[in-house]
């Protein structure tokens, strides 16, 4: 049986589409993608429904609505989500525009700061860790998130690297029972599709859906 996975996409830098084809190679991994690029067509009680979720959209509604979605009173809907047990993958506009939203925050583990131009990014997996099984560094194009990572015990297993320096660009975390994994490159197809990112994504997807034999090394936060 397929995971039921719901994905929130599209903001007014980031297509949905991007990501609908940047997740379709793995829908035969054992996943089943259900879109959403409206998030206030996404109340808390949606997410009974499925056990994983892939957040790959910044805090507005939708590309011609920049209003945010998530908001003071619906913040908690991920927290409650992961405390159930279930998993949530968080991928570049996904940690964008939550600053403000404390719980949400935490959640995340950090926050998406700034970007420079478009421009050359080195991807550095560490060696031996679960979440960074197979895959080779690499480099692509893409828009270098630089970020602040609040949460002291995540678990760095991804550095990203450009002329402007060295930032993590992948950490796991723990939420009760719920796993969370950020990933913040992403802003383009061609990283999407580059087959070391997708590696990286199956990782993620498997390890926060609980598909993993192996629990990477995580501490619940406090």
């Amino acid at each position: 049986m397929k995971v039921r996975t719901l994905v929130l996409c599209g903001d007014c830098w980031h297509l949905a589409e991007t990501v609908r084809r940047g997740l379709s190679p793995l829908g035969n991994a054992g996943f089943d993608f259900e879109y959403l690029a409206d998030g206030a067509k996404c109340p808390a009680e949606m997410l009974d429904g499925f056990s994983l979720v892939v957040l790959a959209k910044a805090n507005m509604v939708s590309p011609s609505d920049q209003r945010a979605w998530l908001k003071a009173d619906s913040q908690m809907m991920f927290h409650d989500f992961l405390r159930r047990g279930n998993g949530l993958v968080v991928v570049h506009a996904g940690t964008s525009r939550y600053d403000d939203l404390p719980a949400m925050r935490s959640v995340i583990g950090g926050a998406f700061r700034h970007h420079p131009p478009p421009c050359r990014v080195a991807f550095e997996p560490k060696t031996g860790h679960l979440l960074a099984e197979g895959v080779a560094p690499f480099a692509a194009d893409d828009e270098h998130y630089f970020v602040e990572l609040d949460d002291a015990p995540a678990d760095v297993f991804l550095h990203s690297r450009s002329e402007h320096g060295v930032q993590p660009a992948g950490w796991t975390r723990m939420e009760g029972g719920g796993r969370v994994c950020v990933l913040t490159p992403g802003h383009d197809l061609e990283v999407w599709l580059h087959p070391e990112f997708q590696k990286l994504l199956l990782n993620a997807l498997r390890w926060a859906a609980k598909l993993n034999p192996v629990p990477v090394r995580v501490q619940t936060s406090r």
